[in-house]
Parts: C-alpha cells; sequence; structure tokens
C-alpha cells in the first residue's frame, strides 16, 4: 500500500500553487488490484479458523472410530472415507419451537429392530433460499444416562443420498445446551454417515419422512467407498 500513496500524495513545497495531475491509468489499475488482494487476504483471514474447526471436528470423527469395540471401521478405512469441502453456505441458524407434549414413539432401524424416540422440537431455517424443516429428538434410551442426558438427534435425508451420499440417510449429533435465545446453529458439514454405510448388522434409525429435504445438501461426509 506504501507504493500506492506514495503515487497519490503531491505535497506542495512552496508558496506557489503547485498543480495536482491526475491518477494515471497506471496507478488506477495498481490500486484497484491493491485493494482487492487485501479484501481476498482479510477474506482467507477469517475462513481459516472455521476451516480448522472442520478439519478438527473430522480428525476427531475419525479418532472415535477407533475408541469403539463395535466400531465397523479400523483406520486402515480411514482412507475410503470422502467428505465434502467445507462451505459455510450449509451451516445455518435454525429456530427451534419445542414440543413439550410429543408422545415418545417406536423409531425403526434398518436392521428390522425399533428404538423409542421423541420429537423434541421442530427445527425452521433457510437453505439455498429455501424454507426447511426438520423434527429434532430424543432417545429416551440415551436419556437414561447421565453423560448423554442433554444429548438430541437429527437424522435426515436429502436430494443427495443415492448419489454422492449414503442412500440411507445421514445424522447429526446436537445438545440442549446447544439452544440459545431460540435458536440453534445446524452446520450440516458435520453430518455424518451411519454405521449402516459401512456395514450390515447395525440398528440405524430410519430418518422419518417428515425429516426427508428436497434439496441436496452437499455438504457433511460422503459415500463410503465400498457401498453403493
Amino acid at each position: 500500500m506504501a507504493m500506492v500513496f506514495q503515487d497519490l500524495n503531491w505535497f506542495q513545497t512552496s508558496k506557489r500553487p503547485v498543480p495536482v495531475p491526475l491518477m494515471t491509468q497506471k496507478n488506477k489499475r495498481r490500486l484497484a488490484g491493491m485493494l482487492f488482494a487485501l479484501v481476498a487476504s482479510l477474506s482467507g483471514f477469517s475462513q481459516t479458523p472455521y476451516l480448522q474447526q472442520i478439519a478438527a471436528h473430522r480428525e476427531e470423527y475419525k479418532a472415535d472410530f477407533l475408541k469403539s469395540p463395535k466400531s465397523p471401521l479400523k483406520k486402515e478405512d480411514f482412507k475410503k472415507l470422502s467428505f465434502y469441502e467445507p462451505d459455510s453456505l450449509y451451516r445455518v441458524e435454525a429456530t427451534v419451537q419445542r414440543t413439550p407434549t410429543a408422545e415418545p414413539f417406536e423409531l425403526p432401524t434398518y436392521d428390522g429392530q425399533k428404538k423409542t424416540y421423541v420429537s423434541y422440537a421442530l427445527l425452521t431455517f433457510r437453505l439455498k433460499g429455501k424454507t426447511c424443516r426438520l423434527t429434532l429428538y430424543r432417545s429416551l434410551q440415551l436419556a437414561r444416562l447421565p453423560q448423554y442426558r442433554d444429548y438430541l438427534f437429527l437424522p435426515f435425508k436429502d436430494a443427495s443420498n443415492g448419489r454422492e451420499t449414503y442412500g440411507g440417510g445421514r445424522y447429526m449429533d446436537l445438545r440442549v445446551g446447544d439452544i440459545k435465545d431460540g435458536k440453534i446453529a445446524l452446520d450440516f458439514n458435520k453430518a455424518y454417515n451411519p454405521y449402516c454405510a459401512y456395514s450390515d448388522g447395525y440398528a440405524c434409525p430410519i430418518p422419518p419422512k417428515e425429516n426427508h429435504l428436497t434439496l441436496a445438501v452437499e455438504a457433511g461426509e460422503k459415500q463410503f467407498a465400498n457401498k453403493e
């Protein structure tokens, strides 16, 4: 920037008026280029923490497979995992409408079993210019365990399923404490596959019809390499 200011500042060194030359076309292009570079640099800087956050989240996600004795993946399988590039378009704020009078229901799983859930809240948000709604659930089984008492479950399907993402839908994990002033942040870059995406024999809840989005959510985890 110093060179630009040097070109733009003409100083009067005597009491006699000195004509101030107009900025040349060359200097205009130089100024525009440097301003563009500055804006791009600042923009990139603001995105860096978010990209780092998603990268760290995905590394932690992979590490969790190695901690669970029931994990369908080993470390050598990680090379078959695939994710969309992080995209802040898919980080949205949703309005939370609590459903305190909802009755528990049996949610079918892909292996033919059923698990008991209850609707916790209705989420409304805008994505790709469309108003979307998803229901947030609570597992009554997990709610009995102190360490999972505040866990919330968001299963969903979208138009990318069966093409770039797992055909059975994907999940997101949230917590009661994530709800603040009637709002909650949804980051679909953290959407992940159920265990059924990697191997058969797991009781993965099937996303209810009310949680089927008509648009494609091109964020989060993609199809596993070994599954169609």
